[in-house]
């Protein structure tokens, strides 16, 4: 075919280097590419993909877009795709293809029409199929990604979490307030023991002092064992979590980028069919088709960022999965038993108390016998209010100090408070 028939390639800029590759063909006798352009329409003869698992794919060379020159040193300029093809399967051996390779910029790829279509994948993704159909969106749902959908499932996930760890640290700070009374119980009973005169009551009461001590440090050692358990659950909830949501996003971003390009470059070979059909010539393809290979090339690219994220999200999902399902349970146990143990212990300890009361006391000689107001209430201003047990102690308090005093004036007034309280 004559050669000025067409016009003079329209680049757009792009940079093309010359190359040669040899391919050895495999058992189906193919090198695994699909070309396009060629005779009558288009003066170059491309790549319009490569095929996964195959030679050329294996060799990293050829990629979308690239022009083809020569087929075991024959010029295919002015051939058509399907002579180009038939040369390929009837070559003997290996196949050695002289090609220009299309130095592209995956950014000029990003023009407006790409992002409508880009934020249209978007916006169908979530559509119900007869919406998509009615809005005449069917095309842009090219795949049903049951990844997409597990952000529902991160989100129970993730709120199940929540609750399990709030529910967590409610038990755990329940247990440090109950410690914390066992420990003033302890105190408590054991300043009992110390100034009780009674040496049968002073054991009694400095063993229950103990046992709640005992029961405090037990139960300390205990939420020291369990703390790790929330750190885990914690991690895995403000960590793990989010990880593997930020993940899914940005794979979902590449692919309504991916699925972008393969709706662009479907809408341009539409565009030339129409074309050939009428016979009208199409500026883009007469002068080498450069703006649709550029378009190939950055859809490989695309694709290949797709499938390298999707097994990220695939890995990264696993692993949840795994953690999810052994950690939790791991956890949940060792946390149920370590309550049982120390249930198990603070029982343990009181039994070791059994035996120690009734016992009897002699309030009037005993530790409960009080010198002054002021060792057992606090001062008192004129606006507070004396709670009946208060005025209780207060009045037994002040009768024992008053019927033990040595003065008239002491008998006196204690004569006095014993017909008010008869």
């Amino acid at each position: 075919m004559d050669n000025d028939f067409y016009f003079e390639e329209d680049k757009m800029g792009l940079v093309v280097t010359s190359s040669v590759i040899t391919l050895e063909k495999n058992e189906n006798n193919l090198i695994g590419i699909s070309i396009g352009g060629g005779a009558p329409l288009c003066p170059c003869l491309y790549v319009v993909q490569i095929f996964d698992n195959t030679p050329a794919f294996a060799d990293g060379s050829l990629e979308s877009g690239d022009e083809l020159l020569e087929i075991n040193k024959e010029i295919i300029k002015g051939k058509s795709k399907s002579e180009v093809a038939r040369m390929i399967q009837a070559a003997i051996g290996p196949v050695t293809i002289k090609f220009n390779k299309l130095k592209a910029d995956s950014k000029k790829g990003r023009t407006l029409d790409f992002l409508l279509k880009k934020m249209k994948h978007k916006v169908v993704e979530n559509m119900s199929s007869s919406t998509a159909d009615a809005l005449g969106l069917s095309r842009a749902i090219l795949c049903n990604d049951t990844l997409i959908k597990k952000f529902d499932e991160l989100n129970h996930l993730e709120s199940v979490y929540k609750h399990l760890v709030e529910q967590i640290r409610r038990v755990l700070r329940s247990t440090f307030d109950l410690l914390q009374v066992f420990k003033e119980f302890g105190d408590i009973f054991s300043k009992m023991g110390v100034k009780e005169l009674q040496q049968r009551a002073s054991e009694s009461f400095t063993k229950f002092g103990e046992a709640h001590r005992t029961l405090w440090k037990l139960g300390i050692q205990s939420l020291k064992t369990l703390k790790p358990i929330l750190t885990d659950i914690g991690t895995f909830l403000h960590k793990a979590i989010p990880d593997i949501r930020l993940t899914i996003k940005k794979y979902a971003d590449v692919k309504f980028e991916y699925l972008a390009y393969c709706l662009k470059v479907k809408e341009m070979d539409d565009e030339e069919y129409t074309y050939a059909h009428i016979q009208e010539p199409l500026y883009r393809v007469e002068t080498g088709n450069y703006e649709y290979r550029l378009i190939l090339r950055c859809r490989q690219e695309s694709r290949k960022c797709f499938g390298n994220m999707r097994n990220d999200v695939l890995v990264k999902l696993e692993l949840l999965e795994s953690k999810h399902m052994q950690d939790i349970a791991k956890h949940l146990q060792h946390f149920i038993s370590e309550l049982g143990s120390y249930n198990k212990e603070c029982l343990a300890v009181f039994e070791e108390t059994r035996g120690l009361f009734p016992i009897e006391l002699d309030l009037s000689a005993g530790a409960f016998t009080y010198e002054s107001l002021e060792e057992t209430l606090p001062p008192m201003t004129e606006d507070e209010v004396v709670p009946e047990e208060a005025k209780e102690i207060t009045e037994e308090s002040t009768l024992q100090t008053l019927l033990h005093g040595d003065s008239v004036a002491s008998k006196a007034t204690a004569d006095s408070l014993l017909i008010q309280f008869d």
